[in-house]
């Protein structure tokens, strides 16, 4: 893929299959010729219609199959720290998925619909992954998990994130105020997007990260988990290089009929399972935890 400047988004949707790239001119989905690099086709349908990237759309049901697994699981450990702030995650991960299937998977849809889909997939992405890192602030029981002033302080925020990320995605993709038209062009230059869609989630992934390594290595006194951790930091990063490196060259060696996507929603799956299993391992009740005044919830 080639290198591209901060803010522009045109050599991504070029070389990628992102949701936020239906936004711009360039999308078929505003009527664009597209961006230049190998096109999606998918599988052909009626009225020279195609359904794209199919192996994303049964790999997201899979994936929403798997949540609603955990969340179930989640459920039955009753003394779990962060049992209800890891369903809120689940949840996210649900909706990004659902979205997913009509943004990503090219299923065939109404240009508004599927515009409006793309705006709750970006606000989906960055509200889940804040979620996934204030999770990490709960295992050190700042606040009793599960209260209603945890939980709200968790929806409250991420809530602020999903509305301020979907809101700029619809207001470039309808020209509400035309205050981002420029960036409906190439190169596609968007900052405010770019932080909230591209940077915040891998800074909220990299704190995510370091909170956990230092609660298992230096709080718990345990190393068994750090494999968990290692691994969900591993698949996900692996899901990434398809997305944005390999994925032109699989577009281009299947001829259209799959790229990187596909993949990238694979490796995530298995990423989110490995953060689950990571959680559920750290909150087995022999583990050494500080005792608090508060009841796990």
């Amino acid at each position: 893929m080639g290198s591209t400047q901060f803010g522009d988004f045109h050599n991504f949707c070029r070389d990628s299959t992102l949701p936020i790239c239906n936004i711009f001119s360039e999308s078929p989905v505003q009527g664009g010729p597209g961006y230049g690099g190998c096109v999606l086709t998918g599988i052909p349908l009626s009225n020279g219609r195609h359904l794209a990237n199919l192996g994303s759309i049964l790999l997201c049901g899979i994936a929403i199959l798997v949540a609603l697994f955990l969340i179930f699981k989640s459920e039955r450990k009753q003394a779990a720290v962060g049992r209800r702030e890891m369903q809120l995650f689940l949840i996210g991960y649900i909706v990004i998925e659902i979205c997913e299937i009509f943004t990503v998977g090219g299923f065939p849809l109404d240009r508004k619909v599927r515009l409006g889909f793309t705006a709750v997939h970006l606000g989906a992405i960055t509200a889940t992954i804040w979620i996934l890192l204030l999770n990490g602030v709960v295992g050190y029981q700042l606040l009793d998990d599960g209260t209603p002033l945890s939980l709200g302080a968790i929806l409250l925020s991420a809530a602020a994130l999903f509305i301020g990320t979907g809101y700029i995605t619809l207001d470039t993709a309808f020209q509400y105020t035309g205050h981002f038209d420029p960036s409906l062009v190439d190169p596609n230059r968007n900052i405010g997007l770019y932080v909230l869609y591209q940077l915040a989630p891998l800074v909220f992934l990299f704190l995510f990260f370091i909170l956990e390594t230092v609660l298992v290595i230096r709080v718990l006194g345990e190393k068994k988990p750090m494999l968990y951790l290692l691994a969900a930091a591993l698949l996900f990063a692996i899901g990434q290089i398809f997305q944005y490196i390999a994925s032109t060259h699989i577009c281009q060696g299947t001829s259209g009929k799959i790229n990187g996507a596909l993949f990238e929603t694979l490796f995530t799956l298995s990423s989110v399972v490995m953060i689950w299993v990571f959680w559920s391992s750290i909150t087995e009740d022999d583990w050494p935890m500080p005792a608090t005044d508060g009841a796990y919830t």
